[in-house]
């Protein structure tokens, strides 16, 4: 299983990722080491704020580089209310990806 996260960044800025151990991955970039992403590691991780889940790592790619194209303002609405899910990425999709509380 992969994960797909939103973390949000010191000055509001979001980081969107994915790792099959979401507790490893979100220790590597709060705790700032050396194997967290050079973007974390230059705009400390406040929170994380979205999760997803995928069946495999061409699934979870997809969902990380979709949410990547996105504008902030709609990240943002993505984070707040995971309905809007199907609106920006398709029905089908809303099937692939589940979202997990947090």
């Amino acid at each position: 299983m992969y994960y797909i996260y939103i973390i949000r960044c010191e000055g509001g800025l979001l980081y969107t990722g994915i790792t099959t151990d979401i507790t490893r991955r979100l220790d590597e970039h709060f705790g700032r080491t050396e194997k967290c992403a050079k973007y974390t590691r230059s705009h400390r991780a406040e929170a994380l704020e979205a999760l997803w889940t995928a069946a495999d790592r061409s699934l979870a790619s997809k969902l990380e580089y979709r949410i990547k194209q996105l504008p902030k303002e709609k990240k943002l609405r993505l984070i707040a209310d995971n309905s809007c899910f199907a609106a920006f990425f398709g029905e089908e999709a809303s099937e692939i990806y589940h979202r997990e509380k947090i």
